[in-house]
C-alpha cells in the first residue's frame, strides 16, 4: 500500500508539472501539443546534469543543478514553438507534432553519439544515474519520499497564485480569451504568449526529469516518454484548465499509472490473471473515457490555437 501511494504521488507531480505547463501556454492562446517532446529534453538535460557531475557533489547542488538544466533545456527547445506560432502563426497543432518527434529522435541521437565516444562498444541510448538519483529521496518509514513531489506541490501554489492574484496572470488569460481586447488596453500579446510558452517549457521540462527518475536509474532515451506528454494534455483538459482542478486530476491518472508498478502487491489484482500490460494501458484508457463524457462540457480559452494579427478586430 505505501508502494502504491508513493508511485501515485510521483506519477501525479509529473502530470501535474506538465500540465500546469501546458495550461499556462494554452491560457496565453498557444496549443502546445509538444509536451512529449519538451519533457524528453528537459528529461535528456537533468540526465546529463546527472552523469557528468562530480559523485561527492551535496544533495542540494546536485538536486539544483538537475532541477535548473532540465527546466533550461526544456524552455530552450518549446521556443521553436514559440517563434513559429507566434512570429510566423504556423499551425500550432502540427509544430507540436513536429517537436515531439523531433525531441526523441533527436535525444537519441545525442546520447547514441556521446556514448560512442566514450566507449566503442556502447551504441546504446542510455543514460545511467544510479548514484546521483539518490540525492533526490529521503526514506521515511518505509515511505520513499522525493523531494520532486515537493517541488510539485510548491509549482501548484506559484500557478494558482500567479493566474489568479497577479497582473500578469490576468493579463496571459486575456490574451487567451481576447486578445484583441487585451492589445487594446496596451496588453502586449506577442509577449504574453512568449512567456506562456516558455513557462510551459520550464515546467515540462521539469516533469520530464521527474518522470525518468520516478523508479529506474537509468533511461533508454528511445522510449521517450511513454506518452506522458499526451496523458498530461487529458489532465488539463479534464482540470478544465484550472490548478486545483489539474492537481486533483493527475492524482486519478497517477493512481491508475502507479497500479501498473505496484499490482502485483495486491492478491485480489493478481486474481484476475491479467497480462501487465493490461495495467500499463490503464491510465490511457481512463483518459479515453473520461475525455469521451466530459470534453463536451470542457471550456478552454476562447482564443487558443488562433495566431493572433494585430490589424484584425
Amino acid at each position: 500500500m505505501i508502494l502504491l501511494l508513493q508511485y501515485t504521488l510521483i506519477f501525479a507531480s509529473v502530470l501535474m508539472l506538465v500540465a500546469l505547463g501546458g495550461c499556462f501556454s494554452e491560457h496565453s492562446g498557444v496549443i502546445n501539443i509538444g509536451l512529449e517532446g519538451i519533457m524528453v529534453m528537459g528529461a535528456l538535460g537533468g540526465a546529463l546534469m546527472m552523469k557528468f557531475l562530480p559523485g561527492t557533489t551535496s544533495a542540494p547542488v546536485m538536486l539544483l543543478a538537475v532541477v535548473l538544466a532540465a527546466v533550461a533545456l526544456g524552455a530552450v527547445y518549446s521556443l521553436l514553438l514559440a517563434v513559429a506560432a507566434v512570429n510566423f502563426k504556423a499551425d500550432q497543432t502540427l509544430v507540436g507534432t513536429a517537436m515531439n518527434l523531433l525531441g526523441t529522435a533527436a535525444a537519441t541521437v545525442f546520447v547514441k553519439a556521446m556514448n560512442t565516444a566514450e566507449s566503442v562498444d556502447n551504441v546504446s541510448s542510455v543514460i545511467q544515474y544510479i548514484e546521483a538519483k539518490k540525492a533526490f529521496l529521503v526514506n521515511i518509514g518505509g515511505f520513499e519520499f522525493n523531494w520532486f513531489m515537493l517541488l510539485a506541490l510548491l509549482a501548484l501554489a506559484a500557478s494558482y497564485v500567479t493566474l489568479y492574484k497577479t497582473r500578469f496572470g490576468l493579463r496571459l488569460m486575456a490574451c487567451g480569451e481576447h486578445p484583441q481586447a487585451a492589445d487594446s488596453v496596451g496588453i502586449n500579446v506577442y509577449k504574453m504568449r512568449y512567456a506562456g510558452v516558455l513557462i510551459s517549457g520550464v515546467l515540462g521540462g521539469l516533469g520530464g526529469i521527474v518522470y525518468i527518475t520516478a523508479g529506474v536509474s537509468e533511461w533508454k532515451f528511445e522510449n521517450g516518454v511513454a506518452g506522458f506528454g499526451f496523458l498530461a494534455l487529458a489532465v488539463m483538459i479534464f482540470g478544465q484548465w484550472k490548478p486545483t482542478r489539474i492537481a486533483l486530476a493527475a492524482l486519478l491518472f497517477g493512481f491508475f499509472r502507479a497500479l501498473g508498478n505496484v499490482y502485483t502487491g495486491f492478491d485480489f489484482l493478481k486474481a484476475l490473471d491479467l497480462p501487465s500490460s493490461v495495467y500499463n494501458m490503464l491510465p490511457y484508457i481512463i483518459s479515453l473515457v473520461v475525455l469521451a463524457f466530459t470534453s463536451r462540457k470542457s471550456r478552454a480559452p476562447k482564443a487558443e490555437g488562433i495566431p493572433y494579427d494585430k490589424g484584425q478586430r
